[in-house]
């Protein structure tokens, strides 16, 4: 998982198993994020509805994509100072 202030490691569920519990650490920034990326591994894959409807719930976003995408779209927009969480799947998974 990457937030804008730590890089951490997380136990990663199977993507059809994804829940707002699995991303507790994303959810205790302050201020919360824009919007957390979702990097489902080699290919890229839509994240439980019900994720992504507890999310907005928050008002936080969701926008899933491959996992390599994922983390070129989190430099970029890093580079720009949003501010933003991800959480990247294996590759392998």
């Amino acid at each position: 998982m990457l937030t804008p202030e730590r890089v951490e490691g997380w136990d990663v569920p199977a993507l059809s198993a994804l829940a707002e519990t699995d991303v507790a650490a994303l959810l205790a920034l302050d201020p919360a994020p824009e919007f957390v990326l979702i990097g489902t591994g080699a290919t890229m894959a839509r994240p439980p509805r019900a994720f992504v409807a507890a999310m907005e719930a928050r008002g936080i976003g969701v926008e899933a994509m491959d996992s390599r995408a994922a983390a070129r779209a989190w430099a970029v927009l890093r580079g720009e100072e949003r501010w933003i969480a991800a959480a990247l799947m294996p590759l392998d998974a």
